[in-house]
Parts: structure tokens; C-alpha cells; sequence
């Protein structure tokens, strides 16, 4: 008989993946993804950028690489960083991975050990609770209102809990109750951080789809003591299929996720860093970037309008300012897994939020995604929905 590792038992198949695989077919009204919408992918630049490496550096592009990734593409990153989120860095504190997703997964291996704690927020990203329990790490996860975690909660545990190694954020539009923190709680949440000096994961993926309001300075911007590691990605402002990331963090810390980058993938895709780099050098990411926005903020206004409409008033739902997503609460006598079975012989897919919580329970809350659906078919999805959560409405 086959024995697997204890830590097998601790990862599930994704919720997500899962219920994306249900809905990947074409009359089914899907907001499930996290996905770009593809039809705002510039595949003629791209392609245009493909050719150019190809005739300048083919054979570069087709060759191993370095782990760190390619100076110039990692400077690209450090010019926008500062430009778009006030981080003063540079290449040299960054590296490039895989998707954001890998710097997760490397991150919970460079400070965790089994049985030790990850502080994150409550709710939080399925994808990294995912990643970090193959560490076998436990979870607290710290109470959220309409700005983020409270930091007085925040406070309490690291006051009484001598274990924690490592807090995970997504501060901006996060995944998946698209809340952002306002600037007072980010300034708080640095004063506790450098008070007991544990390392931050400020997981970015989001940061750059702001709808409305001013940009707000990441976490990183603010660290005098090189504790939070930034995660940055071009799935949301590119092409997801790139898989493209990165890492920025101080010398020593990226020293710890370059060696583990060493030995579990060697580098990136050489080929994917050099056109994304190219494409950046070609073309206006800004100008594309914007165009992303006011499709995404058409969407969202639409589907809020429309679960205004016709969702009843017990239904609480987030309105995100930017990112992907909107965070659906209904009351706790309502079970959203089953539900969406409901909804999936409608043909409206949506993600039930139990996953989002490292605990049990927590089953009547529902994330949805605008961005994938065009506004016609978020208006009739929506409608459908607010149908079958008043059916399970109690009188």
C-alpha cells in the first residue's frame, strides 16, 4: 500500500478549479474565476512583441536564464512599483516567479515549520490557504470589518501567541471580499508589525485596477525594517497564461526564496519574461491598464446595480472600489453550497465562500467575479441568482 506524506491529507482539491470545470461550458453564465476578461488581451502587441524577441534574441529566449530573472525585466518592475505604489526599490530585490501563486507557496516554506502560526484575514485568499498548508502551519485569522482587519484584533494574538512566523494581507481590493484598507489601518498595521517584528506577505495582485479614488501607498512603502515581501503579478494586468510574477523583498529574506526558487523550478520562463519586457518597452502597459479598468468598472456597476435590483435586503453585499470581486453575506440559516448546485442547473456558476475560512462553517457567503461576463449576461446571471436566494429566503 502506498504511503503518502501526513501533509497530503491537509490539501484538497481546489473549490474553484473544481466548480470552473462544472461551468466551462458555453451556456453556463460564470462568476466563479478570478479571470481576466479575454477579450481585453492584446494579442496583435503581443504577438508583434514575440517576433521582435525572436528575431533580436531567439536563441536567448529559448535558453535557460538566471533564477533572479532578466535585470532589465526586474528593473521594469522595480520603475512601476515605485511609480504606481511608492516602493522605492530595485532590481536587485526582486525576483521573478512563476504567477504570484509560487511566491506564496515559497513563502510559507521560508518561515514555516509544522505546528507553527500564519495570522491571516478573516475571510482570505482560498489559492494561498492552499499553498500554505502543504507547511502544515495552524491558522488564526484575525476579524475583518468594511476597512480590513482590526488591528486591536491583531494585536491580541501576537501579544498572547509566541508562534506566529509569518501574517498574510491582501490589502488591496482584496480576495475575495474586494475591501481595501484605508490609510490610518495600514499605518497601524506597520507600527504593530515593526513592534514585533514579524515578517508580512502583502500579496498585490489587484493593486493596479483602482476604479475610482487615489491610489493608496502599499504596505512595502512603508517598511523601515525589511519585513513585508511584496507578491506582484501580470495575470490581472496582461496575460495570465505568461504566469508571470514576482518577489520583492530585503537582501536576506530574498536570498531564502532565490535558493528555493533554485530547487524547485530553477527560474521562470525565459521566453515569457523577455516578451512581457519587450511588450513593456513597445508599447504603453498604462494606456492598456486603464482599458482593463473601464471595462472591469462598467462591470461591477452593473452587477451592482443589478443585485440591488433584485437581490432582497437580506443579502449584504461589499462595493469594491477596484480588483475583481464583490463578497456576498446571506443569512447563516442559508447554505451556499448547496445552493450553487441550484444555481449550476440554472446555469449560473458562482464560488460559495466556505473555502475562503481555514475553519469550518461560514457557509452562507458567496464570492462573485465581474470582470469575465459582459453586461448583458451579468444582468440576466444576477437576476437568476436573486431569484433562488429569495426562494431560500425564510418567511
Amino acid at each position: 500500500m502506498i504511503k503518502f506524506a501526513s501533509r497530503m491529507n491537509l490539501l484538497k482539491g481546489s473549490a474553484i478549479r473544481e466548480l470552473l470545470a462544472l461551468a466551462n461550458k458555453p451556456e453556463v453564465l460564470s462568476f466563479a474565476g478570478g479571470m481576466p476578461a479575454p477579450e481585453l488581451f492584446p494579442v496583435d502587441k503581443i504577438k508583434a512583441a514575440t517576433t521582435a524577441v525572436m528575431d533580436e534574441q531567439g536563441k536567448v529566449a529559448l535558453q535557460y536564464s538566471s533564477t533572479n530573472g532578466f535585470e532589465h525585466f526586474r528593473q521594469q518592475i522595480a520603475d512601476r512599483m515605485e511609480a504606481k505604489l511608492q516602493i522605492k526599490t530595485k532590481a536587485d530585490n526582486i525576483l521573478i516567479t512563476s504567477g504570484s501563486q509560487q511566491g506564496l507557496d515559497y513563502s510559507s516554506r521560508v518561515f514555516c515549520n509544522p505546528g507553527d502560526t500564519i495570522i491571516i484575514e478573516s475571510p482570505s485568499y482560498l489559492g494561498a490557504l492552499n499553498a500554505f498548508k502543504a507547511c502544515e502551519p495552524n491558522f488564526v485569522a484575525i476579524p475583518t470589518d468594511g476597512d480590513g482587519m482590526i488591528m486591536e484584533e491583531l494585536e491580541k494574538v501576537l501579544a498572547t501567541n509566541d508562534r506566529v512566523k509569518m501574517i498574510y494581507v491582501i490589502p488591496d481590493f482584496q480576495n475575495p471580499s474586494g475591501r481595501t484598507w484605508p490609510l490610518e489601518r495600514r499605518k497601524a498595521f506597520m507600527e504593530i508589525v515593526n513592534k514585533y517584528e514579524i515578517p508580512v506577505i502583502e500579496d498585490n495582485p489587484y493593486g493596479e485596477l483602482r476604479f475610482e479614488g487615489e491610489f493608496l501607498p502599499a504596505l512595502k512603502s512603508m517598511d523601515t525594517k525589511g519585513l513585508v515581501v511584496f507578491l506582484g503579478t501580470f495575470s490581472k494586468i496582461l496575460a495570465p497564461g505568461y504566469r508571470l510574477g514576482w518577489v520583492c523583498a530585503d537582501g536576506e529574506i530574498l536570498a531564502k526564496y532565490n535558493f528555493l526558487a533554485q530547487a524547485a523550478s530553477l527560474q521562470a520562463s525565459t521566453e515569457a519574461q523577455l516578451v512581457v519586457s519587450k511588450f513593456i518597452d513597445m508599447y504603453d502597459l498604462d494606456e492598456h491598464v486603464a482599458s482593463i479598468k473601464d471595462c472591469y468598472r462598467k462591470r461591477r456597476d452593473v452587477m451592482l446595480e443589478t443585485m440591488q435590483k433584485e437581490f432582497p435586503p437580506e443579502a449584504k453585499f461589499t462595493f469594491p472600489n477596484g480588483g475583481l470581486f464583490t463578497w456576498v453575506e446571506l443569512p447563516e440559516y442559508i447554505n451556499t453550497k448547496e445552493m450553487a448546485q441550484e444555481c449550476l442547473k440554472r446555469n449560473v456558476a458562482y464560488v460559495p465562500g466556505d473555502g475562503f475560512f481555514p475553519d469550518e462553517g461560514h457557509n452562507n457567503c458567496i464570492r462573485l467575479n465581474y470582470s469575465c461576463m459582459p453586461e448583458e449576461k451579468i444582468v440576466k446571471g444576477m437576476t437568476i441568482l436573486g431569484e433562488v436566494i429569495k426562494e431560500h429566503i425564510k418567511k
